[in-house]
């Protein structure tokens, strides 16, 4: 089965309308991406009067937003105890009270616009004994922070728990229709969406400049809405570890768990349900199994432990989607918003919602639009200005030693290794040395591509994802297709072709 969305599994969002794409163009604000951080910062940018494009380098949603789990939460794993272990109460609570103010303005927009959507009990459980201590210090912690939490020794799912804490009245959706509509309502007002339009740099000299794989387009102000910043000032690649996630949905005979879970220990179990597009009843998603991008030797793997988990929990599952999302854990647990460093503050940046993207992007987008319209939020103020602790340091130096451990450990076996005399088999791929530098070599569709292992971000030498059949930078998080176009960044190029 290929890997593919159950939520990108319909037909392209299109725009009544649409504007065409005009080098050398000039607007108020030019947002990059246009996932739910993207959209939702353009539109309440262009409420107020501003001329806004949205510049996307392939179509809506097809990155983080459409390949989420779209579960709209302030219980989020074991979010609020790691908040308060890295930094302090009044940033946990700043944080709380950001991620309401954006879930409960994506419910009023959604009610307004006619996106349907499940509110639902979420739940944070220990499925193993071990657990269980997580699980208390989250309900203490959401306790502490406001949060309407119980503690219950029952979680209601079909196999053994070992406690949970539960929050009720959340939201769940399906997060393409919302997208439909933050896009349809957009360009609307005037706003210009700009799809297959890659951004590879940006000149932050007044005007600000967007220079894109057409042409270069000038704003007051450019926001980076690309999960993980195409720029590197402000070195946040560095503070920020990319995760690959994994999701299934299935059609499951009898009762199905009807809230949202996550589990507080590893492996992650997450479980939802959605309406079966098919008409028949529910669906049950159930993703896990997270790795960071790069570092695990078969992704595939990962896959079939997950598959293998739910068709033994939930006797008949017959899988219907399968695929991955990839998302940007923030070393000190908070999300990275606001103006980049030596941006004259005429850049932007929003990254790091550690997985919990639907309040988090929200949050992002009000506190991106109040910045540039001149709004005050005490919240956000708080998390701008919030203290890193030593344990934060730590882990961050931690995180990054073992880029530097990657970086040598793919130079040194690329260099050693050598490539084989005949195309490697469908759907492999093996990096090697053709006597002067690292190449990449797969096969896929029947077809033997040879392209630069070399990422061009860093340098990193990338490996070979067997699920996706893309190649993957284990430093930093940029992926290619096995041709080498790029897929995801902080890269704003692909693999050089090779032969």
């Amino acid at each position: 089965m290929s890997m593919k969305s159950l939520w990108l599994d319909r037909p392209p969002i299109t725009i009544t309308d649409p504007v065409p794409f005009e080098a050398g163009a000039t607007y108020d604000d030019i947002v990059v991406g246009a996932g739910l951080t993207g959209l939702t910062t353009a539109l309440l940018l262009q409420r107020a009067g501003r001329r806004v494009a949205v510049l996307e380098a392939r179509t809506i949603g097809a990155v983080t937003t459409g390949n989420t789990t779209a579960k709209l939460s302030l219980l989020q794993g074991t979010r609020l105890s790691r908040i308060l272990a890295a930094a302090s109460e009044d940033t946990a609570r700043a944080y709380v009270e950001g991620n309401r103010e954006g879930r409960d303005w994506l419910l009023r927009y959604c009610g307004d616009h006619g996106v349907q959507v499940q509110r639902r009990d979420a739940f944070t459980y220990a499925g193993t004994p071990d657990g269980r201590e997580a699980v208390q210090r989250e309900y203490e912690a959401a306790l502490s922070l406001g949060l309407d939490v119980t503690f219950e020794s029952d979680a209601g799912l079909p196999f053994e728990t070992y406690g949970a804490v539960r929050l009720p009245d959340q939201g769940q959706f399906d997060p393409m229709d919302v997208l439909a509509a933050l896009a349809e309502d957009f360009a609307a007002r005037g706003g210009g969406i700009f799809e297959g339009v890659r951004v590879q740099g940006v000149d932050a000299r007044k005007p600000a400049r967007a220079k894109t794989t057409k042409g270069e387009v000038f704003a007051e102000h450019v926001i980076l809405a690309t999960g993980i910043p195409i720029l590197d000032r402000g070195l946040y690649f560095a503070k920020l570890t990319p995760q690959r996630s994994y999701a299934l949905a299935y059609r499951v005979p009898g009762a199905i768990p009807a809230g949202m879970y996550v589990s507080a220990d590893t492996p992650t179990r997450s479980l939802r349900t959605t309406p079966d597009p098919a008409g028949a009843g529910e669906l049950l998603i159930v993703g896990g199994n997270g790795h960071e991008v790069g570092r695990h030797a078969s992704p595939q793997a990962q896959i079939d432990d997950l598959e293998a988990w739910t068709t033994a929990t939930f006797p008949g599952a017959e899988r219907t989607h399968a695929w991955s999302a990839q998302d940007y854990d923030s070393h000190n647990e908070v999300p990275f918003v606001g103006w980049l460093p030596r941006a004259h503050g005429r850049a932007f940046v929003a990254t790091g919602y550690s997985k919990w993207g639907m309040t988090n992007a929200v949050a992002a987008a009000v506190r991106l639009s109040a910045e540039i319209l001149g709004g005050n939020l005490p919240w956000a103020q708080q998390l701008g200005h919030r203290i890193t602790r030593p344990q934060s340091i730590v882990e961050g130096a931690i995180a990054n030693l073992k880029v530097g451990a990657e970086a040598t450990r793919g130079w040194v076996a690329a260099e050693l290794g050598s490539l084989p005399d005949s195309p490697p088999a469908e759907g492999d791929g093996v990096v090697g040395s053709d006597g002067a530098a690292p190449v990449a070599v797969c096969t896929v569709g029947g077809v033997t591509r040879t392209v630069s292992a070399v990422c061009p971000h860093l340098g990193g030498i990338v490996t070979w994802n067997d699920a996706e059949r893309s190649w993957d930078c284990p430093l930093h998080g940029s992926r290619f297709a096995a041709d080498g176009e790029l897929l995801e960044g902080p890269a704003t190029s692909g693999l050089t072709p090779r032969g």
